[in-house]
């Protein structure tokens, strides 16, 4: 059937509103991913897909994979687990453990989060291995990535420590926060913790290193992460207005510019963008022609409200469209998916919302089959259809 394009009716009045367009954001990260999170709209992409090393924000991994197990009863938040050479080996950002230590998971957690301990990354991966090795961990951190759609991430460790091979890209840690935060809101709170004391360590080691969650900004997670190789970068996220913005940047060259950055990228995140309801759930946005029913149009409903990200002061309007295949064949099913509706806000995404039959309509009886009939014939013929203009 040919491609038609249904008519728009009052949407049309709502659509053509004068609606912003957000300047485009520059970033000196050499690569960023922005996202809301409530719509999933995307708001910024720079070398977004490009596999680079994480450094500490591939902790994250570790972290979700953690609270899966102790959500499906193989680790208990109280159980005590054992720290091996392997685990007390590494340098760098440590909670100082040993191997007369036995820790609670609960202070393993918030080690990572806070301290973001090597150490403590390693006894939960040797703790959750098939083969009790962290290498182990790592190809399982792997597998599950990809179970979980991210697609450029590959872990040779479990906490991010430099290796070859050990990759994730922006979008992927965006994709991972944003699972975080929806699959396990009762331990996302420990992400905007400041501080964590433990066992009186390491007091030059004892603070958050978010530069976000001091500033006021509704900022509550997620994770830094530095190396030489990789620079810094952080996988952040805020709250304002019952919107959440996730983002992940990489390869600043200092905590400053971290800092910087972050905090200019989540004020115009929300100074740049506003949230529309367009049409509630039910409410008709155009008709599709029927063929050969009981009536000659049903009207196309979405069944949720939608709700779009638009920016807030550009005079450059939202192009709408209603796509179908059509005339559609009856009998028809109220709530049967018959159209999509494709939004065009510039300089974001395009957006498709599915629209379903208003009402049921059953097939035509005899007389509409036959005018039908006869309408395609003299179509055929060069005449003009009984009852056309």
């Amino acid at each position: 059937m040919p491609r038609l394009f249904a008519t728009l009716l009052a949407l049309v009045l709502v659509l053509m509103l004068p609606l912003s367009a957000a300047r485009a954001f520059e970033t000196r990260a050499t690569a960023a991913f922005v996202m809301d999170q409530s719509t999933g709209t995307v708001l910024m992409a720079k070398n977004a897909d490009t596999a680079l090393p994480p450094a500490s924000m591939s902790k994250l991994m570790t972290l979700y994979m953690a609270f899966e197990a102790i959500r499906d009863g193989r680790l208990s938040t109280e159980e005590r687990l054992p720290v091996s050479k392997h685990a007390m080996s590494y340098g760098g950002s440590t909670m100082f453990l040993d191997t007369t230590d036995r820790v609670k998971v609960i202070d393993l957690l918030r080690g990572i989060i806070v301290l973001s301990g090597n150490d403590a990354c390693a006894v939960i991966a040797e703790t959750l291995s098939p083969d009790g090795t962290e290498a182990g961990f790592a190809r399982l951190m792997t597998r599950k990535a990809r179970q979980m759609g991210m697609t450029n991430s590959t872990f040779a460790n479990s906490n991010g420590w430099p290796a070859p091979g050990h990759r994730m890209s922006m979008r992927d840690l965006v994709l991972l926060a944003n699972r975080l935060i929806s699959d396990f809101p009762d331990f996302y709170p420990m992400f905007a913790e400041t501080e964590f004391k433990f066992d009186g360590r390491a007091p030059q080691n004892t603070r958050n290193r978010n530069p976000l969650l001091k500033l006021n900004i509704g900022a509550d997670g997620l994770k830094t992460g530095h190396t030489s190789e990789a620079g810094y970068g952080l996988v952040g996220s805020a709250v304002q207005g019952g919107r959440r913005v996730i983002f992940a940047i990489s390869g600043l060259e200092s905590t400053a510019a971290r800092a910087e950055v972050s905090e200019q990228i989540v004020n115009w995140a929300f100074r740049q963008f506003s949230q529309s309801t367009l049409v509630k759930a039910g409410e008709r946005v155009a008709e599709a022609d029927v063929w050969m029913g009981s009536l000659p149009r049903v009207g196309l409903v979405p069944t949720e409200d939608i709700t779009v990200l638009l920016p807030v002061l550009a005079q450059n309007k939202v192009q709408a469209e209603v796509v179908y295949q059509g005339p559609v064949n009856a009998p028809i099913t109220k709530g049967q998916e018959l159209a999509q509706l494709v939004l065009k806000p510039e300089e974001l995404p395009e957006i498709r919302v599915p629209l379903v039959a208003e009402n049921d309509i059953s097939e035509g009886g005899f007389a509409v089959r036959l005018r039908t009939a006869t309408n395609v014939l003299m179509g055929q013929l060069g005449l003009t259809p009984a009852g056309a203009l």
